[in-house]
Protein backbone atom coordinates (compact mmCIF):
# COMPACT_ATOMS: atom_id res chain seq x y z
CA UNK A 1 0.00 0.00 0.00
CA UNK A 2 2.92 2.81 0.91
CA UNK A 3 5.05 2.16 -2.26
CA UNK A 4 1.48 2.11 -4.63
CA UNK A 5 -0.27 4.93 -2.90
CA UNK A 6 3.05 6.97 -3.15
CA UNK A 7 3.08 6.18 -6.97
CA UNK A 8 -0.68 7.32 -7.45
CA UNK A 9 0.61 10.54 -5.93
CA UNK A 10 3.86 11.16 -7.66
CA UNK A 11 2.10 10.30 -11.13
CA UNK A 12 -0.70 12.78 -10.02
CA UNK A 13 1.49 15.50 -8.83
CA UNK A 14 3.71 14.77 -12.51
CA UNK A 15 1.26 15.86 -14.85
CA UNK A 16 -0.30 18.41 -12.92
CA UNK A 17 3.11 20.01 -12.77
CA UNK A 18 3.41 19.59 -16.34
CA UNK A 19 0.71 20.96 -17.61
CA UNK A 20 0.90 23.71 -15.35
CA UNK A 21 4.86 24.34 -16.22
CA UNK A 22 3.67 24.98 -20.12
CA UNK A 23 0.32 27.15 -18.98
CA UNK A 24 3.27 29.53 -16.96
CA UNK A 25 5.54 29.56 -19.61
CA UNK A 26 2.86 30.64 -22.14
CA UNK A 27 1.83 33.21 -19.77
CA UNK A 28 5.60 34.73 -19.14
CA UNK A 29 5.81 35.04 -22.39
CA UNK A 30 3.07 37.11 -22.79
CA UNK A 31 3.67 38.90 -19.78
CA UNK A 32 7.24 39.49 -18.87
CA UNK A 33 6.24 38.90 -15.26
CA UNK A 34 9.06 37.74 -12.63
CA UNK A 35 6.55 35.55 -10.50
CA UNK A 36 5.10 33.73 -13.83
CA UNK A 37 8.77 32.74 -14.73
CA UNK A 38 10.23 31.89 -11.22
CA UNK A 39 6.43 29.80 -10.93
CA UNK A 40 6.93 28.21 -14.69
CA UNK A 41 10.65 26.99 -13.08
CA UNK A 42 9.08 25.92 -10.17
CA UNK A 43 6.67 24.07 -12.26
CA UNK A 44 9.71 22.40 -14.18
CA UNK A 45 11.62 21.69 -11.22
CA UNK A 46 8.28 19.70 -9.33
CA UNK A 47 7.92 18.03 -12.95
CA UNK A 48 11.93 16.92 -12.35
CA UNK A 49 11.50 15.88 -9.45
CA UNK A 50 8.60 13.95 -9.70
CA UNK A 51 10.40 11.72 -12.08
CA UNK A 52 13.55 11.11 -9.83
CA UNK A 53 11.16 9.96 -7.17
CA UNK A 54 9.61 7.48 -10.01
CA UNK A 55 13.13 6.70 -10.85
CA UNK A 56 14.02 5.95 -7.06
CA UNK A 57 11.24 3.78 -6.58
CA UNK A 58 12.11 2.03 -10.03
CA UNK A 59 15.58 1.18 -8.70
CA UNK A 60 15.05 0.21 -5.26
CA UNK A 61 12.48 -2.76 -6.34
CA UNK A 62 16.24 -4.40 -7.59
CA UNK A 63 17.25 -7.47 -6.06
CA UNK A 64 19.94 -7.76 -3.34
CA UNK A 65 23.19 -8.52 -4.36
CA UNK A 66 26.26 -9.37 -3.45
CA UNK A 67 27.74 -5.84 -3.47
CA UNK A 68 24.37 -4.87 -1.69
CA UNK A 69 22.88 -7.76 0.35
CA UNK A 70 20.33 -5.86 1.95
CA UNK A 71 19.05 -4.68 -1.45
CA UNK A 72 18.51 -1.25 -2.92
CA UNK A 73 15.51 0.32 -0.83
CA UNK A 74 17.61 3.38 0.17
CA UNK A 75 17.58 4.16 -3.13
CA UNK A 76 13.70 5.78 -2.74
CA UNK A 77 15.52 7.66 0.60
CA UNK A 78 18.14 8.69 -1.36
CA UNK A 79 16.35 10.64 -4.63
CA UNK A 80 14.17 12.08 -2.55
CA UNK A 81 16.71 13.88 -0.79
CA UNK A 82 18.30 14.57 -4.34
CA UNK A 83 14.68 16.35 -4.83
CA UNK A 84 15.13 18.13 -1.75
CA UNK A 85 18.53 19.55 -3.75
CA UNK A 86 17.16 20.13 -6.51
CA UNK A 87 14.03 22.26 -5.13
CA UNK A 88 16.86 24.49 -3.62
CA UNK A 89 19.05 25.41 -5.91
CA UNK A 90 16.77 24.92 -8.64
CA UNK A 91 13.43 26.51 -7.68
CA UNK A 92 14.39 28.78 -4.30
CA UNK A 93 18.22 30.16 -5.60
CA UNK A 94 16.17 31.05 -9.15
CA UNK A 95 13.19 32.33 -7.72
CA UNK A 96 15.40 34.24 -4.95
CA UNK A 97 18.04 35.93 -7.63
CA UNK A 98 15.01 37.04 -10.58
CA UNK A 99 13.32 38.67 -7.26
CA UNK A 100 15.98 40.87 -6.16
CA UNK A 101 16.39 41.55 -9.66
CA UNK A 102 13.07 42.72 -10.49
CA UNK A 103 12.87 44.71 -7.11
CA UNK A 104 15.93 46.74 -8.25
CA UNK A 105 15.15 47.01 -11.41
CA UNK A 106 11.48 46.85 -12.03
CA UNK A 107 9.16 46.83 -15.51
CA UNK A 108 5.50 47.08 -16.43
CA UNK A 109 3.69 43.81 -16.57
CA UNK A 110 1.79 43.20 -20.10
CA UNK A 111 -1.61 41.69 -20.44
CA UNK A 112 -1.92 40.28 -16.68
CA UNK A 113 -5.26 38.72 -17.90
CA UNK A 114 -3.00 35.96 -18.91
CA UNK A 115 -0.96 35.97 -15.38
CA UNK A 116 -4.34 35.85 -13.85
CA UNK A 117 -5.99 33.04 -15.67
CA UNK A 118 -3.03 30.79 -15.55
CA UNK A 119 -1.92 30.91 -11.61
CA UNK A 120 -6.04 30.21 -11.30
CA UNK A 121 -5.69 27.29 -13.36
CA UNK A 122 -2.65 26.10 -11.48
CA UNK A 123 -4.51 26.56 -8.18
CA UNK A 124 -7.04 24.17 -8.97
CA UNK A 125 -4.42 21.48 -10.73
CA UNK A 126 -2.37 21.90 -7.99
CA UNK A 127 -5.19 21.78 -5.37
CA UNK A 128 -5.88 18.33 -7.41
CA UNK A 129 -2.39 17.14 -7.03
CA UNK A 130 -2.48 17.84 -3.29
CA UNK A 131 -5.71 16.06 -2.50
CA UNK A 132 -4.61 12.64 -4.07
CA UNK A 133 -1.43 13.27 -1.95
CA UNK A 134 -3.28 13.77 0.87
CA UNK A 135 -5.95 10.51 0.37
CA UNK A 136 -3.00 8.42 -0.04
CA UNK A 137 -0.88 9.49 3.18
CA UNK A 138 -4.14 8.93 5.10
CA UNK A 139 -4.33 5.05 4.17
CA UNK A 140 -0.60 5.15 6.59
CA UNK A 141 -0.84 8.14 8.61
CA UNK A 142 -2.60 5.60 11.29
CA UNK A 143 -4.37 9.34 13.13
CA UNK A 144 -1.22 10.59 13.29
CA UNK A 145 -0.98 15.01 12.67
CA UNK A 146 0.39 16.10 9.77
CA UNK A 147 3.50 17.90 11.18
CA UNK A 148 4.26 14.27 12.80
CA UNK A 149 3.36 12.46 9.72
CA UNK A 150 5.82 14.95 7.76
CA UNK A 151 8.86 13.97 10.29
CA UNK A 152 8.14 10.17 11.31
CA UNK A 153 6.79 8.57 7.97
CA UNK A 154 8.81 6.40 6.20
CA UNK A 155 7.80 6.29 3.17
CA UNK A 156 9.28 9.53 1.68
CA UNK A 157 7.68 10.05 -1.48
CA UNK A 158 4.28 11.06 -0.08
CA UNK A 159 5.85 13.67 2.64
CA UNK A 160 7.50 14.86 -0.61
CA UNK A 161 5.01 15.64 -2.52
CA UNK A 162 2.92 16.96 0.26
CA UNK A 163 5.00 20.03 1.12
CA UNK A 164 5.88 20.11 -3.44
CA UNK A 165 2.29 20.67 -3.62
CA UNK A 166 1.58 22.92 -0.29
CA UNK A 167 4.10 25.12 -1.64
CA UNK A 168 3.20 25.43 -5.28
CA UNK A 169 -0.87 25.85 -3.84
CA UNK A 170 1.34 28.79 -1.35
CA UNK A 171 3.69 30.41 -4.22
CA UNK A 172 0.74 30.58 -6.77
CA UNK A 173 -1.12 32.49 -4.34
CA UNK A 174 1.64 34.41 -3.43
CA UNK A 175 2.09 35.06 -7.21
CA UNK A 176 -1.00 36.02 -8.03
CA UNK A 177 -1.61 38.33 -4.75
CA UNK A 178 1.67 40.42 -5.88
CA UNK A 179 0.15 40.32 -9.94
CA UNK A 180 -3.01 42.16 -8.37
CA UNK A 181 -1.30 44.33 -6.30
CA UNK A 182 0.97 45.06 -9.17
CA UNK A 183 -2.00 45.55 -11.62
CA UNK A 184 -4.16 47.95 -9.07
CA UNK A 185 -1.69 50.41 -7.97
CA UNK A 186 0.45 50.10 -10.90
CA UNK A 187 3.27 49.06 -8.91
CA UNK A 188 5.51 46.51 -10.57
CA UNK A 189 8.02 46.17 -7.86
CA UNK A 190 5.36 44.03 -5.80
CA UNK A 191 5.86 41.29 -9.13
CA UNK A 192 9.89 40.94 -7.70
CA UNK A 193 8.25 41.22 -4.30
CA UNK A 194 5.92 38.32 -4.55
CA UNK A 195 9.24 36.44 -6.95
CA UNK A 196 11.51 37.15 -3.89
CA UNK A 197 8.56 35.77 -1.93
CA UNK A 198 8.08 32.49 -3.64
CA UNK A 199 12.11 31.65 -3.11
CA UNK A 200 12.25 32.09 0.57
CA UNK A 201 9.07 29.70 0.43
CA UNK A 202 10.77 26.89 -1.66
CA UNK A 203 13.89 27.47 0.58
CA UNK A 204 12.22 26.46 3.72
CA UNK A 205 10.03 23.52 2.32
CA UNK A 206 13.32 22.34 0.58
CA UNK A 207 15.33 22.30 4.20
CA UNK A 208 12.27 21.13 5.66
CA UNK A 209 12.71 17.90 3.25
CA UNK A 210 16.54 17.39 3.33
CA UNK A 211 16.66 17.73 6.86
CA UNK A 212 13.89 14.64 6.80
CA UNK A 213 15.60 12.84 3.92
CA UNK A 214 18.94 12.81 5.54
CA UNK A 215 17.63 11.57 8.52
CA UNK A 216 16.24 8.42 6.66
CA UNK A 217 19.03 8.04 4.59
CA UNK A 218 21.39 8.10 7.67
CA UNK A 219 19.00 5.09 9.34
CA UNK A 220 15.76 5.68 11.63
CA UNK A 221 14.64 2.85 13.77
CA UNK A 222 11.31 1.40 14.05
CA UNK A 223 8.61 3.89 15.33
CA UNK A 224 7.99 3.39 19.04
CA UNK A 225 4.51 1.51 18.62
CA UNK A 226 6.29 -0.79 15.98
CA UNK A 227 9.17 -1.68 18.51
CA UNK A 228 6.69 -2.65 21.07
CA UNK A 229 5.25 -5.22 18.99
CA UNK A 230 8.41 -6.43 18.14
CA UNK A 231 9.31 -6.63 22.09
CA UNK A 232 5.49 -8.24 22.88
CA UNK A 233 6.08 -10.95 20.03
CA UNK A 234 9.52 -12.00 21.44
CA UNK A 235 9.17 -11.87 25.30
CA UNK A 236 5.87 -14.15 24.31
CA UNK A 237 7.81 -16.45 22.57
CA UNK A 238 7.96 -20.29 24.46
CA UNK A 239 11.48 -20.86 25.71
CA UNK A 240 12.06 -16.92 25.71
CA UNK A 241 13.25 -15.94 29.71
CA UNK A 242 14.30 -12.95 29.09
CA UNK A 243 15.04 -9.90 25.57
CA UNK A 244 18.33 -8.19 26.61
CA UNK A 245 18.84 -6.07 24.00
CA UNK A 246 16.97 -4.46 20.57
CA UNK A 247 18.00 -2.21 17.66
CA UNK A 248 15.56 -1.91 14.82
CA UNK A 249 16.60 0.13 11.00
CA UNK A 250 14.69 0.61 8.21
CA UNK A 251 16.21 -0.77 5.16
CA UNK A 252 13.26 1.18 3.55
CA UNK A 253 10.12 1.60 3.50
CA UNK A 254 8.88 -1.38 3.55
CA UNK A 255 11.87 -3.51 5.33
CA UNK A 256 13.07 -3.22 9.02
CA UNK A 257 16.22 -5.02 10.10
CA UNK A 258 15.97 -6.28 13.32
CA UNK A 259 18.94 -7.32 15.93
CA UNK A 260 18.42 -8.73 19.05
CA UNK A 261 20.07 -10.32 22.23
CA UNK A 262 18.22 -13.00 23.89
CA UNK A 263 18.30 -14.73 27.29
CA UNK A 264 16.39 -18.11 26.28
CA UNK A 265 15.69 -21.10 28.44
CA UNK A 266 18.72 -22.66 30.55
CA UNK A 267 17.85 -25.68 29.77
CA UNK A 268 17.99 -25.96 25.88
CA UNK A 269 20.52 -27.79 23.70
CA UNK A 270 21.49 -26.54 20.60
CA UNK A 271 18.65 -28.19 18.47
CA UNK A 272 16.52 -26.69 21.23
CA UNK A 273 17.73 -23.49 20.99
CA UNK A 274 17.51 -23.25 16.81
CA UNK A 275 13.73 -24.18 17.27
CA UNK A 276 13.34 -21.50 19.96
CA UNK A 277 15.10 -18.89 17.56
CA UNK A 278 12.68 -19.95 14.58
CA UNK A 279 9.72 -19.78 16.98
CA UNK A 280 10.53 -15.95 17.77
CA UNK A 281 11.50 -14.90 14.04
CA UNK A 282 8.17 -16.01 13.31
CA UNK A 283 5.90 -14.39 15.72
CA UNK A 284 7.85 -11.45 14.77
CA UNK A 285 7.54 -11.19 11.19
CA UNK A 286 3.67 -12.28 12.07
CA UNK A 287 3.04 -9.12 13.75
CA UNK A 288 5.09 -6.95 11.47
CA UNK A 289 5.47 -8.35 8.59
CA UNK A 290 8.24 -6.07 7.47
CA UNK A 291 11.01 -7.25 9.99
CA UNK A 292 12.61 -9.39 7.00
CA UNK A 293 16.47 -9.36 7.77
CA UNK A 294 16.71 -10.59 11.40
CA UNK A 295 19.21 -11.64 13.46
CA UNK A 296 18.88 -13.10 16.92
CA UNK A 297 21.75 -13.63 19.70
CA UNK A 298 21.63 -16.16 22.33
CA UNK A 299 23.25 -14.66 25.36
CA UNK A 300 23.06 -14.64 29.28
CA UNK A 301 20.88 -11.93 31.00
CA UNK A 302 22.85 -10.35 33.87
CA UNK A 303 20.59 -8.36 35.36
CA UNK A 304 21.77 -4.85 34.31
CA UNK A 305 23.20 -5.21 30.58
CA UNK A 306 19.29 -4.68 29.25
CA UNK A 307 18.88 -2.11 26.72
CA UNK A 308 15.81 -2.10 25.05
Amino acid sequence: MAAGGGTKAILAAFFANLGIAIAKFVAFAFTGASSMLAEAIHSCADTGNQALLLLGGRLARREADSSHPFGYGRERYFWSFVVALVLFTVGAAFAVFEGIEKIRHPHEIDSPAWAFGVLSLGIVLEGFSFRTAVKEANHIRDGASWPNFIRRSKVPELPVVLLEDLGAMVGLGLALGALIIADVFDAPVWDGIGTLSIGVLLGVIAIILAVEMKSLLIGESARPRIREDIIAAIERTEGVDHLIHLRTQHLGPDELLVGAKVHFDDSYDTTELAAAIDRLEANVRKEVPAARPMYIEPDVYRGDDTSV
